[in-house]
């Protein structure tokens, strides 16, 4: 990405650059519209949204009363709806003054970090992250600190999370299910993280936040069951988005929770108010009238575990290298050349849409989504299973 050409703040220009790979990716000329393009590129919807989620959005922008549209605080019945939904799904017992109505699960991490976050502070992320952590750290003007999940399982590392943290630290992400692998992790993985946060919370005298973002938490796959570490870790922050759930990522709408047993809590309501409304991360009043109804709904789960089965089955016997996700919109294969760049802008050339994984701070890998149609997945194929014939047997530049 060129140097930004206006003065800008420093935080900002180190943004830019942290998200340069993905954006030097997506500015290249492609045509999505095009009859035969196959786009693997986001996790973008490719049909029509189903007849229950327009009718629930037309319902809700039709105002009962002249203050509808008012300036006021979230609706009541909204935050009701999270609280129940949540414990039911997570079996935890929520206040509703601690749950937030936010635009989407970005919005509610925006929000926590100007909440939580001084200048100075480190963030502990991992690594692959959802490639606009980074930026969103470096705007509160603290630092990342990347800490690399485990080789191709893309488990925790809690012995190296522990070693990065330092008396600066003040949050750490974790993102389950995660973005781009897919896994979810399990209990015995997130009870290790709640045991270094609060040994290094006591020994630090200060405490650790944990950030767990779950936009995925619903897209899982082989009946697996979503486990949140808000259960074995009180400091806690569950940051959740109906743009997966209902497969409408333009549409935002989510919310942020605290669990009742989080410190200081009084002090934190008041703080995520000040940041919710000085940031403007409240949803609209037709996305909030329509939670209610939207919190029912769910996409179908069959098609995209069918899809990833399909996918994962004929990428193996075409000799790539891919786990097979356990949650989430993705696959995220092993590259058959090095440079996943030059991978990815080989299957451009043929309108097979994918990103590399240098967007996502692991080279050699490439991510495709699951939310492609068949008939995408149909022209794809071929053109996959050349890839790796051609690629792999050219000589090394």
């Amino acid at each position: 990405m060129p140097e930004p050409s206006l003065p800008i703040a420093r935080h900002t220009a180190r943004s830019l650059a942290s998200a340069a790979s993905l954006m030097r990716f997506l500015m290249q000329p492609r045509d999505l519209t095009h009859p035969e393009a196959c786009d693997f590129l986001a996790g973008n919807p490719q049909e029509m949204a189903t007849r229950a989620y327009i009718e629930a959005v037309q319902q809700a922008v039709v105002p009962d009363s002249p203050a509808y549209y008012s300036y006021g605080p979230p609706w009541r019945p909204a935050v009701a709806a999270v609280t129940a939904a949540l414990a039911e799904r997570l079996g935890l017992e929520l206040e509703p003054d601690d749950v937030f109505l936010t635009r989407g699960a970005s919005s509610g991490l925006a929000m926590v970090l100007r909440a939580l976050i001084d200048p100075g502070d480190e963030v502990v992320m991992m690594s692959p992250p959802w490639f606009f952590y980074e930026a969103m750290v470096l705007w509160e003007s603290a630092e990342p600190v990347k800490v690399p999940l485990a080789g191709d399982t893309f488990d925790l590392d809690p012995d190296a999370i522990a070693r990065a943290i330092t008396p600066r630290t003040r949050a750490v992400i974790i993102n389950t299910p995660h973005n781009p692998s897919g896994r979810v992790y399990p209990e015995d993985q997130l009870r290790e993280l709640a045991s270094v946060l609060e040994r290094a919370s006591a020994r630090l005298d200060r405490r650790i936040y944990l950030l767990s973002d779950e936009a995925y938490a619903r897209i899982l796959f082989d009946g697996r069951r979503m486990i949140t570490p808000a259960l074995f870790y009180p400091a806690t922050f569950m940051l959740h988005s109906y743009s997966k759930t209902l497969l409408a990522p333009s549409q935002r709408a989510g919310y942020l929770a605290m669990p009742p047993a989080m410190p200081d809590r009084e002090q934190l309501r008041f703080a995520l108010i000040v940041a919710s409304l000085s940031g403007g991360s409240v949803p609209d009043t037709v996305m909030q009238h329509a939670m209610p109804e939207l919190e029912k709904q769910m996409i179908e789960i069959a098609p995209l575990q069918r899809r990833r089965d399909r996918l994962v089955s004929e990428l193996r016997r075409m000799g790539y290298l891919v786990a097979l996700p356990e949650a989430g919109f993705y696959l995220f294969p092993r590259s058959p050349i090095p440079d996943a760049t030059e991978f990815c802008d080989w299957l451009a050339e043929r309108k097979v849409y994918t990103l590399p994984g240098e967007a996502f701070e692991r080279p050699g890998y490439w991510r495709l989504s699951l939310t492609a149609t068949d008939t995408m997945v149909d022209r794809a194929l071929p053109i996959l299973a050349k890839a790796i014939q051609t690629l792999s047997a050219a000589p090394a530049t």
